[in-house]
């Protein structure tokens, strides 16, 4: 790592170790506590083994949630004093701060997944964006109608229940449809980028539209209903 920048990382308390900022008790609060990001913090020791094993996972997260969130590190044994206000009594012990409160803790190795569960309800969306769990409750009230945005084919082997069809590459073409659906319409796609793009896209022409966060994936990872025809 460059000198300088090694300057400036020592000279707002934080040091570089495989890429997560660790940050030391002095700056606890304008690091995390003030942060307008949420923000992950892994409590470790050099002596740990389960937080060197956990460590690859938080470095692949960290790159995961990059601009979304803040993800950094405490070494324990030099942090004592926010350690003992935090009640840490083992580590690793993960906690996520949103709003200068903790959000969420769990102690013990994480893997990414499981901890990227933990910081995914306080990160910054996308405007429009629903998750499968608010679809699906919202669809059993009947207030949205699903678009899948999918090629027919892939559509007639498996949809989200009672969607109907309008591919991605006529959607500009068929507005009107969107708007003489009984509900508000829901789009997606199977793994939600195509769809946010779209939604976004369609926002700044003026017809703003919701779509499903993760797609079809993330409402299949819900355990959520699938319609699949004979």
């Amino acid at each position: 790592m460059p000198f300088l920048l090694l300057a400036l990382l020592a000279n707002v308390g934080i040091k570089s170790t495989m890429a997560i900022p660790v940050i030391e008790e002095k700056d606890f609060e304008r690091e995390v506590l003030r942060s307008e990001l949420p923000v992950l913090v892994d409590f470790y020791a050099d002596w740990c083994g389960p937080c060197k094993t956990m460590e690859p996972e938080v470095v692949a997260l960290s790159h995961e949630l990059k601009d979304k969130a803040k993800v950094v590190k405490v070494n324990i044994d030099k942090s004592k004093v926010l350690s003992q206000r935090l009640r840490i009594q083992s580590v690793p012990t993960t906690m996520v701060f949103a709003g200068g409160r903790i959000a969420a803790a769990e102690v013990g190795a994480l893997r990414r997944d499981q901890m990227r569960q933990m910081i995914e309800p306080f990160l910054p969306r996308a405007e429009g964006a629903l998750r499968a769990a608010e679809v699906a409750q919202l669809l059993a009230q009947h207030q949205v109608a699903l678009v899948d945005t999918r090629d027919p084919p892939v559509f007639a082997r498996m949809h989200l229940p009672g969607a109907v069809n309008i591919p991605l590459s006529e959607i500009s073409n068929r507005l009107a449809e969107l708007h003489m659906l009984p509900a508000e319409p829901v789009l997606y796609c199977r793994g939600g980028e195509q769809s946010k793009e779209l939604a976004t896209r369609l926002a700044s022409e003026g017809t703003p539209v919701a779509f499903l966060e993760g797609g079809v994936l993330a409402w299949e990872a819900e355990g959520l209903p699938v319609e699949r025809p004979d």
